[in-house]
């Protein structure tokens, strides 16, 4: 409409001024009338009669012109309005259209080991939360990938190309308290999860995260998330028995025998960036190293003769915590224990050690159900908050 008024009034204009002044008087008195007959002389106070044969007279003096350029500044003007309407309106819908997508536009990569259990954990939580990302697939050897970064282990989460999340746990809970409070920018977030380095029982220089488990929320935030208090204890309690116990099973179980362990290292070799040589190397050397390695946890964690006996123990016990009337240990959704749960056991899936797990556990329609929700990433529609 704005529009289409400014052509017409830059029309009107250009006509004053390319026409001849007796047409110009004469196309001005029609404009009068019009005005006349649609009640201008109310507008104006005054007698409609003698104001256009005043108005006319300076049309015809050489005022046409000075009128044709107002029409055309008039023009112009309406047209920078309409221009300017219409750019601050699409920049809006932009802005929406970002706001309104899965975490708020968050631009994330996430530099990985495919068959590293912590980085299954955090594919597991952006699958379900149906976050985009793209992967960069580290040479386990080289790892020339993150050679840019000085923290050396993976998962590495670059968020928008600035900011580093390390840490498995750390980059769940971080990512969660943004899904939550969009108000907060990741580099806020990140600062509330300080490094603190120490030195282990072994003398190597570690670093950890005391608090990587909490969710950096408001009072009436955690209400929304954790509507029972128990249940942001329980989520804790389990995430942090995944990264400290369940995590340990994996390599004992998938390395337990010869001929599981070169299987896989198969697996591994297929799925991971390794080149031809450096593939044959990992696969016959690799293997027969974590063999040896794998007693050596066993002997560590204290492990029964048999570790295929505490990966069972350990998995029902996670189902017994579940409960019978519960879908997830978050209810009706997984929360963050689930995922962490599901993305350490995802990774043996193809070994013999994850047929023997579903075969002789009752994990398995809990684990279905979990495959389910993160393959459609019903995250995407959780409650009690949307993203």
């Amino acid at each position: 409409m704005a529009a289409s008024c400014a052509r017409t009034l830059g029309k009107v204009g250009l006509s004053f001024l390319e026409s001849p002044a007796v047409r110009r008087s004469s196309a001005f008195s029609y404009l009068l009338r019009n005005v006349g007959a649609h009640g201008s002389r109310r507008a104006y106070g005054t007698g409609g009669a003698e104001f256009r044969s005043k108005l006319l007279s300076g049309v015809r003096q050489g005022g046409g012109r000075v009128l044709g350029c107002a029409f055309l500044l008039g023009g112009g003007l309406g047209l920078y309005q309409t221009v300017k309407l219409s750019v601050q309106q699409h920049l809006a819908e932009e802005e929406r259209k970002v706001s309104e997508a899965p975490g708020g536009g968050l631009k994330l990569t996430l530099y990985q080991y495919k068959t590293c259990p912590f980085c299954s954990k955090v594919r597991a939580f952006l699958d379900y939360h149906g976050l985009p990302y793209e992967i960069v697939e580290v040479n386990p050897v080289m790892r020339k990938e993150i050679k840019w970064s000085t923290y050396r282990k993976v998962p590495i989460l670059m968020v928008d190309g600035e900011v580093q999340l390390n840490d498995s746990s750390v980059i769940i809970s971080s990512l969660k308290t943004y899904l939550v409070n969009k108000k907060k920018s990741m580099s806020d977030i990140l600062r509330c999860y300080p490094e603190m380095k120490s030195v282990n029982d072994r003398g190597k220089e570690v670093i950890e995260y005391n608090n990587k488990y909490w969710l950096m929320l408001s009072q009436g935030e955690t209400v929304a998330v954790y509507p029972q208090k128990e249940m942001q204890k329980e989520e804790m309690k389990w995430r942090q028995w995944a990264d400290d116990w369940l995590v340990h099973l994996i390599s004992p179980n998938v390395y337990r025998t010869t001929n599981e362990a070169l299987a896989s290292f198969d697996y591994i070799v297929r799925e991971g960036k390794f080149g031809t040589f450096e593939g044959f190397f990992a696969k016959y050397v690799g293997a027969a190293a974590m063999f040896v390695i794998s007693k050596r946890l066993k002997s560590r964690h204290n492990l029964q003769d048999d570790v295929r006996e505490d990966l069972y123990k350990a998995v029902n016990d996670w189902v017994a915590a579940i409960g019978k009337n519960r879908k997830f240990m978050g209810g009706d959704q997984p929360n963050l224990a689930d995922l962490s749960v599901f993305g350490v056991l995802r990774v043996m899936e193809g070994l013999q050690a994850f047929d023997d797990m579903m075969a002789n556990t009752k994990v398995k329609y809990w684990y279905r159900r979990m495959e389910r929700a993160t393959l459609n990433h019903e995250g995407l529609n959780a409650e009690p908050y949307k993203h």
